[in-house]
């Protein structure tokens, strides 16, 4: 019953996530997850966990995680924040970074939770058109602003800036946070963490969701200038003091110390990425270049809500978005050799 809503519920317009269906003979191109396993030290850091322990609560710190990750990136532990997903790392950056006087700028195509934590948190914002090739224009954000956030590379047409141009954003605001969304970097980018010494404006944000192969763990983390990190843990905890449990805590270590699987993993999707790149563009798709585990593809003879709709009927789901300027394209998560075949083969029939 709405009467008993807060007022300003009424006007939310949720973000709406990739559907994930119960049906469990689907081949699932949706939702960006890693179609190979965890680390199996993380596997096994995460039941050596599991026992009486669980009665007491988790370190609201997160202290094993966060040296985990200084350690990795080669910066101090007061650089680092920590998350229940990177999701809601970003809730907390939108509410302790970016109410300010002037707009909050990101791209017209982009992450779609981003608009939704305007909404949710009355943040004025202004989206900036992409490119002609879908590409972020730098110049175009150097204007006044309360801040600017896009993700690198962009979702959902997998394109990536350069960190050049990246620091060209940071000198042209240097009184404005900007945060980089890094949840699918480690497919073909170069984190802009290297930078965050040099820029106390930047914010990098990750997620243990896409290259770690631990979407079902919910972890994000941010890095950056101390005093950013200070205004996140006071949001953090005045919100949730225990946002990570201590399975999180003790399987996100064991997986960023897991290189070799990481590696491993990785490799393997950016080269299925390579392959199915190239057998769609024999199909005749245009494919926006991908530095992400999914690609961004249209035909031109074929509408894509239609393409979706029968590739599902032969049991694979892609996601397909209805804004004006993408209504073309479809967005198809990289899987296995066997599950990109599987889409082929569906394309095939069609």
């Amino acid at each position: 019953m709405s009467k008993f809503w807060s007022p300003f519920v009424k006007s939310l317009v949720p973000y709406v996530p990739g559907e994930q269906p119960k049906l469990n003979k689907l081949v699932k191109l949706n939702t960006n997850e890693n179609p190979y396993g965890p680390s199996p030290k993380a596997l096994e850091a995460m039941r050596a966990e599991l026992g009486d322990g669980l009665r007491l609560y988790p370190d609201p710190n997160s202290d094993l995680l966060k040296q985990a990750v200084a350690a990795y990136y080669k910066v101090q532990p007061n650089q680092v924040f920590l998350g229940n997903g990177s999701d809601e790392v970003l809730a907390h950056i939108f509410y302790g970074l970016f109410q300010h006087d002037q707009p909050l700028l990101f791209p017209d195509i982009s992450y779609s939770f981003y608009p939704v934590y305007c909404g949710l948190y009355g943040i004025a914002h202004e989206t900036v058109a992409l490119d002609e090739q879908f590409q972020i224009r730098v110049h175009d954000y150097a204007r006044p602003n309360g801040g600017i956030i896009f993700p690198n590379p962009n979702a959902p047409t997998g394109c990536l800036l350069a960190l050049e141009a990246i620091e060209q954003i940071l000198k042209a605001s240097p009184d404005s946070v900007v945060v980089v969304d890094e949840a699918y970097i480690d497919f073909g980018g170069e984190t802009a963490i290297s930078l965050v010494d040099r820029y106390p404006n930047l914010l990098v944000t990750q997620t243990l969701s896409k290259s770690r192969s631990l979407a079902g763990l919910r972890v994000g983390l941010a890095v950056g200038h101390p005093d950013l990190i200070e205004a996140l843990e006071r949001v953090k905890n005045s919100f949730n003091s225990y946002p990570l449990d201590r399975l999180a805590i003790v399987g996100a270590t064991a997986a960023f110390e897991d290189q070799a699987h990481f590696n491993t993993t990785r490799n393997a999707v950016i080269a299925s990425r390579e392959a199915l790149v190239e057998q769609l563009q024999g199909k005749g798709f245009e494919v926006l270049p991908s530095a992400a585990n999914f690609i961004f593809a249209r035909h031109p003879q074929h509408d894509a809500a239609g393409l979706a709709a029968k590739v599902r009927e032969q049991g694979v789901i892609v996601r397909h978005f209805k804004q004006e300027r993408i209504a073309q394209f479809l967005r198809i998560t990289i899987g296995t050799p066997e599950q990109n075949q599987a889409l082929l083969d569906a394309l095939s029939d069609i």
